[in-house]
């Protein structure tokens, strides 16, 4: 009996020295919520890009970490939503994609660790006030490019060019913020800007069909609303036979002739890099906003010759990836 009891207890030890780690362990779970403005290739790669760097670094949906996503699908209420609704969920860290959905987050919270990504002009959109550390709850990943680098790459493909268009919605900052700066330094290089307003992606048709005949080339920013609808302005481009550029490489796979932009799954590592350092005791405001440095040339053969535009051998040789 005494060894029956002993067997017993020792069972007992045992159980419980296995489920006192698993109650620490689930104690240590960490909660990501994701959310963005708007579905499309750029920002559902940063999205992925995010969850692989998690993943790597062990944390795990359904093992230590609870993962939420939510889109607005393009509407600035609904961000507004999300983001009061992720607040109430007091997460370990909120990741958003996309200048809005970052604006709607920063306007309902102060103290819940935020982590923008795919934002063109952090400090334009008021999410942080310098490019520095900003002692709040605020850091990420930016998109932002240099627009000197998007003109010479305008005038290596279309060197006669004058006039450049523009599709863009005004009530996103990002986007404003670029065309402001288009404004400045176009005229340097010879080039005058002309706009086309598109505050929503069903607009995007009807704004770039107002450009033909107008320009010489359309140049798109990461506007999401143009980004989300890309497939309209190639419609008018391959119809009107009017050259694409772009500045986000995936909607040269949808139809533009070229871009020289983020890889954008690279960003969301980056990203999910920031959002590691900061599930592992970092404060968001000792981590100043980053940029990406690795940019891509890619070309699309096959648009070009439907827009009317002949690529250089030089260009071809030095593009990342050409899509024929």
């Amino acid at each position: 009996m005494l060894l029956a009891k002993n067997k017993w207890l020792s069972l007992g030890a045992l159980a419980l020295a296995i489920a006192a780690p698993l109650h620490g362990f689930a104690t240590e779970q960490k909660s990501v919520a994701v959310t963005a403005i708007v579905e499309h290739p750029a920002l559902d790669a940063v999205r992925d890009g995010v969850r692989a760097v998690l993943a790597e670094a062990g944390y795990e949906e359904g093992r230590n970490l609870k993962w939420q996503y939510q889109s607005a699908q393009g509407n600035t209420g609904t961000a507004a939503q999300i983001a009061r609704k992720y607040i109430g969920d007091r997460p370990d860290a909120i990741v958003a994609i996309g200048t809005p959905s970052a604006q709607a987050v920063v306007a309902a919270s102060k103290s819940v660790p935020l982590v923008f990504s795919a934002v063109t002009d952090p400090v334009g959109a008021q999410l942080t006030p310098s490019w520095e550390a900003s002692g709040t709850n605020v850091t990420g990943a930016s998109d932002k490019l240099e627009l000197e680098r998007q003109i010479d790459l305008i005038k290596r493909i279309l060197p006669e060019a004058k006039r450049v268009g523009i599709v863009y919605n005004p009530g996103e900052a990002n986007s404003a913020v670029v065309v402001k700066e288009l404004k400045e330094l176009l005229p340097r290089r010879g080039l005058t800007l002309v706009e086309a307003a598109a505050p929503r992606s069903v607009d995007v048709g009807s704004a770039a069909r107002s450009l033909v005949g107008k320009v010489d080339v359309i140049y798109s920013n990461t506007d999401n609303n143009v980004v989300s609808a890309y497939e309209a302005l190639v419609k008018v481009g391959n119809d009107t036979r009017t050259p694409l550029i772009a500045s986000d490489t995936g909607s040269v796979e949808r139809g533009a002739i070229a871009a020289l932009g983020v890889d954008y799954l690279d960003l969301g590592k980056q990203t999910g890099r920031i959002v590691v350092r900061i599930l592992e005791g970092e404060q968001p405001g000792s981590i100043a906003p980053q940029t990406s440095e690795n940019l891509e040339l890619f070309l699309n053969a096959g648009a070009a010759r439907k827009q009317g535009v002949t690529l250089s051998s030089e260009l071809l040789e030095s593009a990342t990836k050409v899509i024929e």
